[in-house]
């Protein structure tokens, strides 16, 4: 009779966080939805800080007194916009580089603690200056998009790693499109409310202060659950000896990245560069420029909405502007949950970013006519054009690409 039993068994290193993580993968087939929630949780506090200004900026810079004319406004908040990316940019990667050496789960409550303070200062904020410091800092001391994506599909397995990802996208796309809408509800509170907020009040004077405290007081929720964060990470030694066998060649083979490179000790030759790997470079610049389009949409349109028609704009108000996202929001949980998937199985990650990637300009080159609309009328098309905005950003870049990166570098 046949022997099946594999010819090396899997070693889980005592005291090694990694392996107790891949021997909890290995005794339960199921979806750890545990560890699904703390990635929906995190990723959740990042996207807020990002697009939660973007529905008041207009009205900040106004307030701020930076811009001497009404037409400056929008030059002006573009540079508050983009601090935080432009500080995100800069220390994405050392993020990712301390996140592989000492751990997913100290990056992330780092990342954390950036948005309780720094969010927090920025809707404090009493001069022009201090709201770009406090963007800047925030972007440059959150890194917590990187390591999440990687937290998603090491705390599964190898067939649940598609709606880790998923998780993960979706949770971004709906801090993006949540984020707007509670700070166009909660912004200049006084003014909306003025039953609940005097003037006189601590909101009063901090107008832009009840949205960010919103997202503060979320993150701190957030970094309470972090204590019972589990680690992914392998810290053993590969190269130690037990037994006269090399134990690297008993790890198990799905695990998260070894702190030592095993390759010299297996007598292969080393990996090749992933700057050589044309098919992952190609997703990333693609992921890229499709990120790069998204965020210009997410600020634009916030801006463009609230803008006078007489400048070209909509007209509307910060809680306008909010209700749109909101609805948008909604409506996108509901695609990425129930739709999304099987799309992905029908056309593939590439195919349906391609097609989601066409549909998009026809859409975008519509929003200029919605300038001569108005009432019901206009109400309706930007929510279905909003919706559909962030349908077809989901499709292309945030899931389709991360799906394909994820195969390519494999």
């Amino acid at each position: 009779m046949a022997n099946t039993a594999p010819l090396l068994e899997k070693v889980y290193f005592e005291n090694c966080p990694g392996c107790k993580q891949d021997k909890k993968k290995d005794g339960n087939p199921g979806r750890p939805y545990k560890e699904f929630a703390f990635v929906w949780m995190v990723t959740l506090c990042t996207a807020l800080p990002i697009s939660i200004l973007f529905p008041f900026l207009y009205f900040m810079i106004r307030d701020l007194h930076i811009a001497k004319r009404e037409e400056d406004i929008g030059y002006y908040a573009g540079f508050v916009g983009a601090s935080f990316m432009f500080g995100r940019a800069l220390t994405s990667a050392f993020w990712g580089i301390v996140a592989d050496r000492y751990g997913r789960k100290p990056v992330i409550v780092i990342g954390i603690c950036a948005v309780i303070i720094f969010n927090t200062l920025f809707g404090l904020s009493t001069t022009y200056w201090m709201a770009i410091t406090a963007r800047l800092l925030l972007g440059s001391l959150n890194g917590l998009l990187g390591p999440i994506k990687a937290y998603s599909i090491e705390v599964c397995r190898a067939e649940h790693q598609a709606l880790g990802l998923s998780l993960v996208s979706t949770a971004w796309g709906i801090g993006l499109i949540v984020g707007p809408a509670i700070g166009g509800f909660f912004a200049q509170p006084a003014e909306k409310y003025p039953n609940i907020f005097s003037q006189d009040s601590f909101f009063g004077r901090f107008p832009y202060s009840l949205p960010c405290f919103c997202v503060s007081l979320f993150a701190v929720g957030v970094f309470i659950l972090c204590f019972w964060l589990p680690e992914t990470l392998h810290w053993h030694n590969a190269n130690k000896m037990q037994d006269g066998t090399i134990e690297v060649l008993e790890a198990p083979s799905h695990g998260s990245g070894l702190k030592e490179n095993t390759n010299e000790i297996e007598g292969r030759a080393p990996k090749e560069n992933l700057f050589k790997n044309w098919p992952l470079m190609s997703s990333i610049i693609v992921y890229c420029v499709f990120s790069l389009h998204d965020m210009a949409y997410t600020e634009i349109f916030s801006l463009w909405a609230v803008s006078d028609k007489s400048y070209g704009g909509l007209s509307f108000s910060s809680q306008d502007v909010g209700e749109v996202l909101a609805v948008s929001g909604f409506s996108l949980l509901v695609y990425q949950l129930f739709l999304y998937p099987s799309l992905e199985k029908l056309l593939g990650p590439i195919t349906s970013s391609r097609v989601a990637s066409v549909l998009s300009i026809p859409l975008l080159a519509a929003f200029p006519f919605m300038t001569k609309l108005s009432g019901l009328g206009l109400s309706l098309i930007v929510n279905c054009a909003s919706l559909l905005k962030n349908i077809l950003s989901v499709s292309k870049s945030s899931t389709g690409i991360a799906i394909y990166s994820k195969h390519v570098y494999d």
